[in-house]
């Protein structure tokens, strides 16, 4: 798995979206992304789905309740693939008596994680750790809750990976894998212009795509994508499964403008050529903030999403 673990930056992309932001002049790598160049709009990507992740956090924080005071909470959670460390913080947040260590392969996202975190008044809690992943989890020593999210499907061998993440929690240690849900919406089936159901032509599109990057990765196998089976055979306990919505209304804010603005840059850039030429035309339209029918402009754009997200237990 090592040197492959660029896949989260939890960023928490949709769910499997490798179209990350990237330089529009050159051809996007998927296996070798630049993270720090995408810094700005994986925080804001965060940011932007904040709500669901409130809900997320919150749900584990009752999970993870002591039926007593002086039960065991988590006291070293271990961010693994922590991006910019928007949900560190957030980790550091919900569980107040954890050391939170956030592992990236990206220094530049490292150092933004500490700057966050010192802004917030976290920093004597949170610290970085500069690793591939997993390889450089066992310098870590071992974590009460490990944090896995949207990097397990960048990894060839997804059993095995979740193995080598077992092994670092501790007896009664929770991992929680982010992965799975519905892909976003932003727009109505009919928006006026171009032929209607674009958003579902371009989710086939990258469909496609995800599916060449699975095999195109070291070591893949094809596993069946059922998180709580590959969980069970890491020698975990599956605890639960749940997925949350995030549901953000029309008029968005400006953040969310631009966070979709984004997304479906990058989409019209990696999949300009899976599109037909009707769709393209429809694309740059929403993405001219010139045009009348532009994203900034309409009055319909809304974002409207679901994550689910695995919790097991180490015996």
């Amino acid at each position: 798995m090592s040197g492959q673990h660029h896949a989260q930056r939890h960023a928490h992309t949709q769910p499997h979206d490798h179209t990350q932001p990237h330089d529009h002049t050159k051809p996007y790598d998927h296996t070798h992304p630049d993270w720090d160049a995408m810094s700005e709009a994986i925080e804001r990507r965060a940011e932007v789905y904040g709500p669901l992740y409130t809900q997320v956090l919150d749900a584990l924080r009752e999970q993870l309740q002591p039926q007593l005071p002086s039960a065991s909470a988590p006291r070293r959670i271990v961010d693994a693939g922590s991006g910019p460390g928007v949900l560190t913080c957030r980790l550091a947040e919900t569980f107040p008596e954890a050391e939170v260590i956030a592992v990236d392969s990206a220094e530049g996202l490292l150092k933004r994680t500490m700057a966050r975190a010192a802004n917030a008044g976290l920093d004597a809690r949170v610290r970085t750790q500069l690793a591939e992943l997993p390889d450089g989890l066992a310098d870590l020593g071992t974590a009460d809750l490990l944090w896995l999210s949207h990097s397990l499907h960048h990894f060839g061998d997804q059993r095995a990976a979740l193995a080598d993440c077992a092994r670092t929690l501790n007896p009664g240690g929770t991992l929680v894998l982010v992965e799975g849900g519905l892909n976003a919406r932003y727009l109505p089936r009919d928006i006026g212009i171009g032929r209607p159901g674009l958003q579902s032509r371009l989710d086939a599109a990258h469909e496609d795509t995800f599916t060449e990057m699975r095999e195109a990765l070291p070591d893949a196998k094809a596993d069946p994508e059922d998180w709580p089976a590959l969980l069970t055979s890491a020698g975990l306990r599956h605890t639960a499964t749940r997925s949350y919505l995030l549901d953000l209304p029309a008029p968005l804010s400006s953040d969310a403008l631009t966070h979709i603005t984004e997304t479906l840059t990058r989409y019209r850039d990696s999949l300009a050529d899976r599109l037909d030429p009707e769709d393209l035309t429809t694309l740059n339209r929403l993405l001219d903030p010139a045009d009348p029918a532009s994203l900034r402009r309409r009055p319909d754009v809304f974002l409207l999403s679901a994550q689910t997200v695995h919790t097991a237990v180490k015996a």
